[in-house]
């Protein structure tokens, strides 16, 4: 342990990684100063644009702040990654209540404001605080959420990632939940740091499985202090890591379908990766063969991509196709990830967001195994300087094309010592898909929930009241969490779909769902976690444009059957029972 302390690479890692990033920026320089004047060109004014996204989350009832490390300075890592955030409906209302992961501070005890919320939907616009009543109490390093019905009877369970012991969470259907990660098998040895997770059925026999990625292996007693090992930020002592640090390990648990899992990672091929710093956590079918695919954004070296062999293995390919790194193959430090067909080419594509002086990644899936990174010639260039966490696509005008959006905040509070353009506090990002492969920024006319700065981490997409328009849930560190109401002027159209498997897992996590108005496609997949550390509404939405009627929905569950319905008018939330042939309302009590 003394060598490695004597040994550590922190100087040399951030002046390399920072030169190199300038290196980068300095020789496009021309090209993004072309392309930023071209979209500016086609920019709105607050007066024209058609949406507007508000903050209501103190009239809706979400006042708690989320506690998490120092609001000065911080002495480890662990005081800056922040928390994630859900958007789950546990009681089967058709309305999606909120699950806030909360964190705590180096010298905190145990405090009712400390603890992981449960907020259940009113119906009315506001939430109450029901954790106490769930059995959802808990105090610690909160990291990541995700949601899936592990057990399939019917109600979405929880788990929560932490640093220390992760938790499963059964949900009793009764408005309460239990802990019962030792009864499950997920119990572990030793103190790891739980980052990203998702539920997913890889081996496709209808019960869901769990991945779960890991940051570092972290001991508090042996980590250098800011000073120490020459961490430093542009001259400022700052705490350390990742770099430096010992890397930790992806783990996949396969559900036995008795309520008990199987660590399979050795046998998955999934320990083949070498640890790494891992943290967001997506699945999606990239190749469309039917099986369930996992990416993992790792902190400061190459991202993973194990492809599905169908034979329950996996095999890592993020680099051969093209997802590792940037485009002229740096290491990045990705934090959030999203996957959505933003072309409608039939293949989805990834979004991934990175530290600061460097530019999210937008990779196009090209149908051959393999991405193109695709973010300057889209237009995702005009902010280098912030720092990604949660985001990814939603179509926030219900025109039928994926839209960007994500939250940014720096690491270091220190950085307001610099007096220069960069602050702790940082605004939200919006990019408008234009339809033609390109992207407009249109952060600065979508309202002050958009530019307001905030130190964001977690971030999740879903319509809590209904309204047909997808709303954004922000969890940011040592303030109060955000809740942007979205509200439109465009006149278009949308249709949403509550799926429910059978045969399948009953969360129906991997179901294909198309989407036909003309000659327009769309795809998308029900998917457990990504963004950063959160949960997305499990519920699937198409945004229609002026199409009153939808030509075809079909269905693709995975276990191979196939549910097709025409002419369904627009501007509908339904429940689809696979197998079933119907579509019917999915909403109980509205008001």
């Amino acid at each position: 342990m003394g060598r490695w302390l004597s040994d550590i690479q922190y100087p040399t890692m951030v002046k390399r990684i920072t030169r190199r990033r300038f290196m980068h920026y300095g020789l496009s320089i021309g090209f993004l100063a072309a392309v930023t004047k071209s979209f500016s060109r086609a920019s709105a004014t607050q007066d024209s644009y058609p949406i507007h996204f508000e903050d209501i989350a103190a009239d809706a009832g979400l006042t708690e702040p989320t506690i998490y490390g120092g609001t000065d300075r911080n002495r480890y890592i662990l005081e800056t990654t922040g928390c994630g955030a859900a958007f789950i409906d546990y009681d089967n209302d058709g309305w999606i209540d909120i699950f806030l992961v909360n964190g705590t501070t180096l010298d905190a005890g145990d405090s009712p404001r400390h603890s992981n919320r449960l907020l259940r939907n009113n119906r009315d616009g506001t939430f109450t605080d029901v954790t106490k009543q769930a059995g959802l109490t808990r105090y610690g390093w909160g990291q990541g959420v995700c949601v899936g019905d592990y057990d399939n009877d019917g109600y979405d369970d929880l788990f929560v990632t932490y640093w220390g012991q992760n938790v499963l969470y059964h949900n009793n259907g009764d408005g309460t939940f239990t802990d019962v990660t030792e009864k499950s098998g997920l119990l572990t040895e030793g103190t790891h740091w739980g980052s990203g997770c998702a539920f997913l059925d890889y081996d496709k026999d209808g019960h869901l499985d769990l991945f779960v990625s890991n940051y570092v292996n972290l001991d508090l007693k042996t980590t250098p202090l800011p000073g120490m090992a020459s961490c430093l930020y542009q001259g400022i002592p700052v705490n350390c890591g990742p770099q430096g640090l010992p890397r930790a390990r992806n783990y996949l648990f396969r559900n036995n379908g008795n309520g008990t899992f199987t660590d399979v990672t050795e046998k998955s091929g999934i320990a083949k990766a070498s640890p790494n710093y891992g943290l967001g956590v997506l699945v999606a079918d990239f190749d469309n063969d039917g099986w369930p695919d996992i990416y993992v954004a790792n902190d400061s070296e190459m991202s993973y991509l194990f492809w599905n062999n169908g034979d329950g293995t996996f095999t890592e390919g993020g680099l051969e196709a093209g997802v590792a790194t940037s485009r002229d193959g740096r290491n990045q430090s990705g934090m959030g990830v999203s996957a959505g067909d933003y072309n409608c080419d039939g293949l989805l594509d990834i979004f991934k967001t990175n530290f600061s002086d460097d530019l999210p990644n937008l990779y196009r899936n090209d149908g051959q195994r393999s991405f193109l990174d695709n973010t300057q010639t889209a237009g995702l260039v005009a902010y280098s300087r912030f720092l990604g966490w949660g985001g990814g696509f939603l179509d926030i005008n219900n025109d039928g094309w994926l839209d960007i959006f994500y939250v940014n905040g720096h690491v270091y509070p220190e950085i307001e010592r610099l007096n220069g353009p960069a602050h702790y506090k940082e605004p939200k990002v919006l990019y408008e898909n234009l339809g033609n492969g390109k992207f407009r920024d249109v952060s600065a006319v979508a309202g002050s929930a958009i530019t307001n700065p905030s130190s964001s981490r977690g971030c999740a997409f879903g319509d809590f009241d209904n309204d047909g328009l997808i709303d954004v849930l922000v969890n940011p560190i040592n303030s109060a969490p955000q809740l942007l109401h979205c509200s439109s002027h465009t006149g278009n159209h949308w249709i949403t779909l509550k799926l429910v498997g059978s045969k399948s897992n009953r969360s129906a996590i991997g179901a294909r769902v198309h989407c036909v108005t003309g000659d327009h496609r769309q795809i998308d997949e029900v998917r457990s976690g990504g963004s950063f550390y959160s949960q997305n509404d499990l519920r699937i939405h198409f945004g229609l444009g002026k199409a009153s009627r939808i030509d075809m929905i079909e269905i693709h569950w995975p276990s191979t059957q196939v549910d097709r319905f025409t002419d369904v008018p627009a501007n509908q939330i339904l429940k689809v029972v696979e197998g079933s042939a119907k579509l019917i309302p999915a909403i109980t009590g509205q008001k």
